[in-house]
């Protein structure tokens, strides 16, 4: 059984700014097995021309819509500054719309009527009117911890009463406790929880409580409970008297009450070019998020992540270009609302980093803080560290109402990712992650014709003090810096005429090798378009001018994303549909069943059993299973009962048994992962796909 390792609350005495910073406890994702990771090194042939990489950009591709909650970050009542004008006025100047508190895990030992943290450091200036009066200033929507841990129902339905009925301030997101996965139900203890029964049942129960108390308060608020994120521990884990995970649990016993599930993500990585493979996970995570809250709890449940940051470069250009891909990418999916840990922290270990000195801070502004030998000193209070920069470039870049669209990068050290803001431009964020070497990338466009002219070019580059500003390159062609975020914004080319409405939120029936995709009709087109998103290159599956259609040669057990767009008689194309995001099914009468299951998950790796019965009216004499992972960070370590072999991403069980009509075999293996662990959808036996159970 892996055992995960965690960060522990650490007393930090300002120095210079009499700021109190504390490193609170937070669960860190365990190790987990390395992945194979690109390094980044400079060119072997410095005088060689580089290669240009290929970057598209599809208009038609249309993913989530920016909210105004968007941009977020960690306050925490450690921190004297918290409250004042100078935090709130930086913090507005990036864009932030959302501030959570009391702080990390500190929450479940929080109470806010006398405004107490016992067994933790409470600064001065911290009170929850504090923290109010600079959410204002900010121009920000809290959110707000309740303190599962060592509080009670009473008390959060107090709290709600304060703020909302008393004082006005129509605080509407309450998270139930922070971090409750970590309070030794699976083996490990960083959250206070003073509950005898410490399993995700009780916290279900209790979240019931507190929910029906809170709203009974204030109708109008948002309650959300705490849940794993996938391919992070102890997501998949079951505990000692569960009968499933955490997530499976809570979501089958509170799903009906919540109005939206929050998660946690620090994915690790031991150097920065692995941490910044990472954000490569998200979109499986979200989906398998997705797939547990449609599954367990029956209904549309949103998603916050409000805490997230990376163990190395936390200070430096890493973290500045993991917060910039990691913002965007969870945004894109969806999530409504992202948050850095945190806005102050605390001198941490001190590196250099790509050329520039870390200090190992969680914080997105200094502390001003010495090492205890005074050998080392932060810059002075409130200077602003890299990912700053990033969120306030996050900051132009996603704005409340901004829709988000497909893009795809040639480079897996180049993420791209863009958004089509309501007059018409659009905004398109490309992140070099080579530290040495330049990138000169090709910008496509489909769906979008931009104007002629020099585009508006905002730049952050490793080691620079701010964003630099100015008209460069062209809407085709841009050169980016080594380690550097690049927000390029384009104005259309002139069109005459007003678009179709986008049509609403399609939906689809599915067999194995098709679907029919069916949407309400839009005003102002005479025909519809149905494009699958496919890496920035979107396909024309059809087009019809009904308001259904039959799309065939799909894929058995392939995850598909389509939007529906409409087509005036001028040709004019509306903007995209919501996405509509299905799973082809397997065949339902195969000569062949396959049944996968995960057995006994330790949170980077499982004990998997496979079933393979033949299905069909003939003896099979000797077999071949096989299937495809879904991901490069999944594989086979061990197998038994069969001969097993992987090769990249495709494995291989191999048998020279018979297999009756009707007769079933059983085969397993140990599998590892290092993110989302996503299970193969279809499985062959001697080439024949078979029916997935």
């Amino acid at each position: 059984m892996h055992v995960p390792s965690f960060r522990h609350a650490l007393a930090s005495a300002v120095l210079l700014a009499s700021v109190a910073a504390v490193s609170p406890a937070h669960a860190a994702t365990p190790a987990t097995a390395t992945p194979a990771t690109r390094s980044a090194a400079a060119p072997t042939n410095r005088t060689a021309a580089a290669p240009v990489t290929r970057i598209d950009v599809d208009a038609r591709a249309g993913l989530a819509t920016v909210g105004d909650t968007a941009l977020g970050v960690n306050h925490a009542i450690w921190d004297t500054t918290l409250g004042t004008p100078a935090v709130s006025g930086l913090l507005k100047d990036a864009g932030v719309n959302m501030v959570r508190y009391p702080g990390g895990s500190y929450a479940d030992i929080y109470h806010w009527r006398d405004h107490t943290a016992p067994g933790g450091y409470v600064a001065p200036n911290t009170d929850f009117d504090t923290f109010m009066a600079a959410a204002e200033r900010t121009g920000a929507e809290p959110m707000i911890i309740a303190n599962y841990g060592t509080g009670r129902a009473e008390e959060a339905a107090d709290w709600v009463e304060y703020a909302n009925i008393t004082k006005g301030y129509d605080a509407t997101y309450w998270t139930i406790g922070n971090e409750n996965y970590g309070n030794g139900h699976y083996g490990s203890a960083w959250e206070a929880d003073e509950h005898a029964d410490k399993s995700p049942k009780e916290y279900a129960k209790t979240v019931i409580a507190y929910a029906e108390a809170m709203k009974a308060v204030d109708p109008s608020i948002k309650v959300g409970a705490v849940l794993t994120m996938p391919g992070n521990w102890p997501d998949a884990i079951v505990g000692p008297g569960d009968t499933g995970s955490w997530n499976q649990e809570v979501l089958t016993r509170a799903g009906h009450v919540i109005d939206f599930v929050d998660v946690h993500w620090y994915p690790g990585g031991t150097t920065p070019a692995e941490a910044l493979t990472k954000p490569a996970h998200i979109q499986d995570a979200v989906h398998l998020l997705n797939q547990q809250i449609d599954r367990y709890a029956g209904r549309d449940i949103a998603i916050s992540m409000t805490e997230t940051n990376v163990e190395v470069g936390r200070n430096t250009q890493p973290g500045a270009l993991f917060l910039a891909d990691v913002y965007s990418g969870l945004l894109a999916q969806g999530v409504f609302t992202v948050h850095w840990w945190n806005v102050h922290n605390g001198l941490g270990t001190v590196s250099t980093v790509a050329g520039q000195t870390d200090y190992g801070d969680y914080g997105l502004l200094s502390s001003g803080t010495c090492t205890a030998d005074n050998s080392v000193c932060q810059p002075p209070l409130n200077t602003p560290f890299a990912p700053y920069h990033a969120l306030d470039l996050m900051g132009d870049f996603a704005r409340p109402g901004d829709r988000f669209v497909g893009t795809g990068s040639g480079d897996d050290l180049v993420s791209a990712h863009a958004v089509r803001r309501a007059d018409g431009d659009l905004a398109v964020l490309l992140i070099n992650k080579d530290p040495e070497a330049e990138r000169t990338v090709s910008l496509n466009y489909h769906g979008f014709t931009p104007a002629t002219g020099t585009p508006s070019v905002a730049t952050f580059t490793n080691g620079a003090d701010g964003i630099t500003a100015a008209r460069s390159g062209t809407a085709a062609s841009q050169t980016l810096s080594p380690y550097s975020i690049t927000l390029v914004t384009l104005d259309p080319a002139r069109t005459e005429g007003v678009a179709p409405k986008a049509p609403g939120r399609p939906a689809a029936t599915v067999t194995d090798r098709g679907a029919t995709i069916s949407w309400p009709a839009s005003a102002g087109g005479v025909k519809y378009e149905v494009y699958r998103q496919n890496g920035g290159v979107g396909d024309l599956l059809g087009e019809t001018t009904g308001t259904s259609l039959r799309v065939s040669n799909l894929e058995p057990g392939r995850r598909y994303t389509v939007n529906v767009l409409a087509r005036d008689g001028a040709g004019r194309l509306s903007p995209p549909s919501p996405p509509l995001t299905f799973t082809t099914d397997t065949p339902d009468a195969a000569s062949c069943t396959v049944a996968f299951r995960n057995t006994n998950d330790w949170g980077n790796g499982y004990v998997g059993s496979v079933d393979v019965t033949n299905s069909g009216t003939s003896a099979v004499s000797g077999w071949t299973l096989a299937f495809t992972w879904p991901t490069s960070w999944q594989s086979v370590n061990s197998g038994w009962n069969a001969t097993w072999n992987q090769d990249g991403r495709t494995v291989r069980v191999t048998s020279d048994g018979s297999l009756a009509p009707g007769a079933s075999t059983n085969v397993g293996f140990v599998g590892a992962y290092s993110g989302p662990n996503v299970p193969p959808a279809v499985f062959t036996l001697n080439g024949t796909v078979c029916t997935s159970k």
